[in-house]
């Protein structure tokens, strides 16, 4: 089942993990603490009504002032992805704007992936092309098609792909098999922009 799909049948905490699975993987882009987005994964993981409640929001509001950058003028456009992932979260996760949250934070995180991959970079001659490629590449990998995609995005779809399918089969518990996998993909993405700020000294 494509990524697509995954996202149109899942319910409401599958939907809030995938775009907070999305927006954790990403925090190394903001410099952020591992443990920022902690409270948001136990609000998702305590609730079993499916309706989330004040927690989500508070945390939220929390992870956003520890989270507030520079102006957005100084940053390049991961930076900015990424802070419009955590900015354009629903205060209610259980609410109808939760999926087209997740189907965002899918396309950003993909594309972000795609931006940082040093493959990708050294071939880019021009930014407006790199632009065309990023959303290419995207749209063909949430889908289920495009051969050669870059390693970075290859690993980032799989691993979106895993949060859908445990939520969906598991419910609650697959919430930390799922916060595992989106915790490897953070280290990995750390390592990348680590060596990527070394390489523009």
């Amino acid at each position: 089942m494509s990524l697509v799909e995954l996202i149109a049948r899942a319910d409401r905490r599958g939907l809030a993990a995938s775009g907070l699975a999305c927006l954790d993987r990403c925090l190394p882009l903001l410099e952020g603490d591992d443990e920022i987005l902690r409270p948001l994964w136990a609000t998702l993981a305590e609730d079993t009504g499916g309706a989330f409640g004040r927690d989500w929001a508070d945390g939220l509001a929390q992870a956003r002032a520890k989270l507030a950058g520079p102006d957005a003028a100084g940053e390049d456009e991961a930076v900015l992805l990424t802070r419009r992932m955590l900015a354009s979260a629903p205060d209610d996760c259980a609410g109808p704007d939760t999926r087209t949250w997740a189907d965002a934070c899918s396309v950003a995180a993909l594309r972000i992936h795609r931006l940082l991959d040093p493959s990708a970079e050294a071939s880019s001659k021009a930014g407006a092309a790199r632009e065309t490629d990023v959303f290419r590449e995207a749209g063909l990998a949430r889908a289920g098609g495009g051969d050669g995609r870059s390693p970075l995005v290859a690993a980032e779809l799989r691993r979106q792909v895993a949060v859908l399918e445990l939520l969906a089969g598991h419910g609650p518990a697959g919430l930390r098999p799922a916060r595992e996998a989106s915790t490897e993909g953070r280290r990995v993405l750390r390592a990348v922009v680590s060596r990527r700020a070394r390489g523009r000294c």
